[in-house]
């Protein structure tokens, strides 16, 4: 990502990102709440967006512990070692590299991988709590859990901000504010314009002018 002016903000995406940030490998926790991240002019951002419960799986931290943080790599795991690659030559192919690295080292569970793209795909569809964790033969407190060791936060967090990220889409493409919160599962537009203050701190009509 390129950064332009003084202030990158970051609003609440739902995933966690490994990332290439001033000379230092930075893993970006989940976000429930805008951040902001100061740069400089013309500088540039790597990053690797990972899928649901890899991070997790890499790196053997429950995301819970990284929401709302950026910490470096290796605070959490031995960096893996260089073996011809440089990011000062080719920073998109060494952060790669280095994913590939941790992956092969980790050697994922693909059982748990699974379960966290189904868990996300509920989110994504807007099922309620009760709903998915009916869905996937778990109790209510189990699934949170499970969620927040996987995403960072429980499932209605989840569900929220994958919510909330569909209808600011739709919005951006041009579909009108009422329309896009109706879209996206909303009760009405003005629980689209609080759930935005709550994430963001901004409302729908600042945002979509910030694409």
């Amino acid at each position: 990502m390129l950064s332009d002016g003084p202030e990158k903000r970051i609003i609440p995406d739902g995933v966690m990102d490994l990332m290439w940030f001033r000379e230092r490998l930075v893993v970006a926790g989940a976000d429930t709440r805008t951040f902001t991240a100061r740069t400089h002019a013309g500088e540039v951002t790597w990053g690797l967006r990972l899928a649901p419960g890899v991070a997790y799986a890499l790196l053997g931290v429950p995301a819970h512990e990284l929401t709302d943080q950026r910490v470096e790599l290796s605070e959490l795991v031995t960096l893996p070692g260089h073996d011809g690659w440089s990011f000062e030559d080719n920073a998109a192919d060494a952060l790669e590299k280095v994913f590939i690295a941790l992956w092969t080292r980790a050697d994922p569970e693909r059982s748990i991988l699974r379960v966290a793209a189904s868990l996300d795909r509920a989110a994504r569809a807007g099922l309620s709590v009760r709903e998915t964790a009916e869905l996937h033969g778990l109790s209510e407190r189990s699934l949170r859990r499970l969620s927040n060791r996987l995403f960072g936060y429980g499932p209605k967090t989840l569900m929220q901000i994958h919510r909330f990220q569909h209808a600011l889409h739709l919005a951006r493409a041009g579909l009108s504010l009422r329309d896009a919160a109706a879209t996206a599962g909303y009760v009405d537009q003005a629980h689209f314009n609080r759930e935005s203050k709550r994430l963001t701190g901004q409302t729908p009509v600042t945002l979509t002018c910030v694409a």
